[in-house]
C-alpha cells in the first residue's frame, strides 16, 4: 500500500471510530447498578431501624414525653429509607414475600393492644379485631389456647402474624410500632395524630392503659424483630445474595422486573391503593401512615424510589451516592423521546408529591386532604393520582420501545371505581 493509501485508511478508520456511538449500556450493568441501589436502601433501612431500637430502649427505661418524642422522631427518620426501598417490590419474588412481615397495613391494632370501642377498629368480619394479646397472657387463636405470657419476637411472628389467615391481623412491622408509639388517630379528618400517653409505659404507679410492662416488651419485640427482618433482606442483595444472583442470570428477565416493580407501585399501589382509595371513601382508615399522619412522607419517598430506579442514583441517608448504568440508559439509546418523556413525568410526579408534602407540613395531612367537602386537599391528591398514572402511562411506553412486556398491578379505585362502593 503506498504513504497516501495508508493515510487515506487512517483517515478512514479514524472517521468511522468518531462517527460510532459510545460502548453501548448493557442490561448486565443495569442489574449490577439496581442492585446496588437495593442493598444501599435496605443497609441504611437497618441502620435507622437500629437507631429506632436504641431510641425505644430508652423511652422504655425511662419513659417521659422527651423519650416519647425522640423514639417516634426515629421512627419517622426510620421510613424515610425504607419507603425508597418499596421500588423493589413487585418484579422481585424474594421481596415481594418478605414485604408483609415489615410494612404491611391496614391492621387491625385491637390485636395488639386497647382501643376506642366505638371507633373504626371494630372490625366484625376478624374475630381477632379485639384480641388485645398486651392484656392477654392467655389467648385462643383458631380454637387453640396459646400461651402469650412471654411477649417475643417468635410470638409475633409465628402466632400472631396473620392469625387465622386475616391479612388485617398485623402484629409485626413498622405500623405496629407506629401505634404503639402514637396510639389510635381518633380525630377522622380533622386535625391532629394518634395522641398515646407516654404514660402508658410507665412501670408501676402511674400507669395508664393497663399492662405497661407487657406493652413495653411487645414494642421492643416488635423493634428486634423488626431489626432481624431488615438484616435478612440487606443479605438478600448482597454479592452472593438470592435476590442480586437472580437478577444477575437472567438480566433480561430481570430489566423486565425492574420495570414491572416501577409500573405496579406507581400505578395499583401508589395511586391507587394507597391514594386516590381514601379519596373516593373520604376515609382516614385507607391513610398509610394513619396513627402518626406522616402518609405524606411516606407518598414522597415512595415516588422518590421510583425515580431513583429509573435513573439509577440513590442518595444514602450519609449523603454518599450510589449511581451507575440505569434503565434511563437503555430506553434512551432504544428511543430518546420516550426516555425524555418519563423522565419529565417522574419530575412532575415529584412537584405534586411535593405539593401534597408541603401542605400537610404546613397544616393539612393527607387525612385532612381527603375529607368530604376538602376541595383543596382532593385537589392536591388528584393532583398525585393524574401525574401518576401519566407517569405509568410513560413506563408502559418504555416497555414497548425496549420490546419486553409487563404486567402492572391495578387498583379498583383506578380501573372499576363502582367496585369500590360494592
Amino acid at each position: 500500500m503506498t504513504p497516501t493509501l495508508k493515510a487515506l485508511a487512517l483517515s478512514t478508520a479514524l472517521a468511522s471510530a468518531l462517527a460510532a456511538p459510545a460502548f453501548a449500556t448493557t442490561e448486565a450493568e443495569v442489574i449490577a447498578t439496581y442492585a446496588d441501589i437495593a442493598q444501599a436502601g435496605y443497609e441504611d433501612s437497618l441502620t435507622t431501624a437500629k437507631a429506632l431500637q436504641a431510641a425505644i430502649a430508652a423511652f422504655v427505661a425511662a419513659p417521659s414525653a422527651q423519650t416519647q418524642d425522640a423514639a417516634k422522631a426515629a421512627w419517622i427518620a426510620a421510613r424515610i429509607p425504607y419507603q425508597q426501598t418499596e421500588a423493589f417490590r413487585f418484579g422481585n419474588a424474594i421481596v415481594d414475600d418478605w414485604e408483609g412481615r415489615v410494612n404491611a397495613w391496614p391492621l387491625d391494632e385491637g390485636l395488639i393492644d386497647y382501643v376506642d370501642p366505638d371507633s373504626a377498629a371494630m372490625n366484625e368480619e376478624n374475630d381477632l379485631a379485639l384480641l388485645n394479646v398486651i392484656a392477654n397472657p392467655k389467648i385462643t387463636i383458631g380454637g387453640t389456647e396459646v400461651d402469650a405470657t412471654e411477649i417475643t419476637p417468635d410470638l409475633l411472628s409465628g402466632t400472631l402474624q396473620e392469625a387465622e389467615g386475616i391479612e388485617a391481623n398485623v402484629a409485626t412491622g413498622y405500623h405496629a410500632i407506629e401505634f404503639l408509639l402514637w396510639g389510635q388517630d381518633l380525630n377522622g379528618t380533622g386535625p391532629g395524630a394518634g395522641a398515646r400517653p407516654y404514660t402508658d409505659y410507665l412501670q408501676g404507679e402511674g400507669c395508664t392503659g393497663g399492662n405497661c410492662d407487657r406493652r413495653a416488651a411487645y414494642l421492643q419485640a416488635a423493634t428486634d424483630l423488626l431489626v432481624e427482618d431488615l438484616a435478612e433482606m440487606v443479605a438478600n442483595w448482597q454479592a452472593d445474595g438470592a435476590a442480586r444472583k437472580t437478577l444477575t442470570d437472567d438480566p433480561a428477565a430481570g430489566v423486565s422486573a425492574i420495570l414491572t416493580g416501577l409500573g405496579s407501585l406507581s400505578y395499583g399501589e401508589l395511586a391507587g391503593e394507597r391514594t386516590k382509595l381514601g379519596l373516593m371513601l373520604h376515609d382516614p382508615e385507607e391513610e398509610h401512615d394513619c396513627f402518626s399522619d406522616m402518609t405524606h412522607l411516606s407518598h414522597y419517598y415512595d415516588g422518590l424510589g421510583i425515580r431513583n430506579v429509573y435513573t439509577g442514583a440513590y442518595v444514602r441517608v450519609d449523603g454518599s451516592m450510589v449511581e451507575g448504568p440505569s434503565v434511563s440508559d437503555l430506553v434512551k439509546a432504544a428511543d430518546p423521546a420516550v426516555d425524555a418523556q418519563l423522565r419529565a413525568d417522574l419530575d412532575a410526579t415529584m412537584a405534586a408529591l411535593s405539593a401534597a408534602k408541603d401542605a400537610a407540613e404546613g397544616g393539612m395531612p393527607y387525612d385532612m386532604m381527603i375529607a368530604m367537602g376538602n376541595e383543596a386537599g382532593a385537589a392536591l391528591v388528584n393532583g398525585v393520582v393524574d401525574h401518576l398514572v401519566a407517569q405509568t402511562r410513560a413506563i408502559e411506553r418504555a416497555v414497548a420501545a425496549l420490546g419486553t412486556e409487563i404486567s402492572v398491578e391495578g387498583s379498583d379505585s383506578l380501573d372499576n371505581p363502582n367496585a369500590v362502593f360494592q
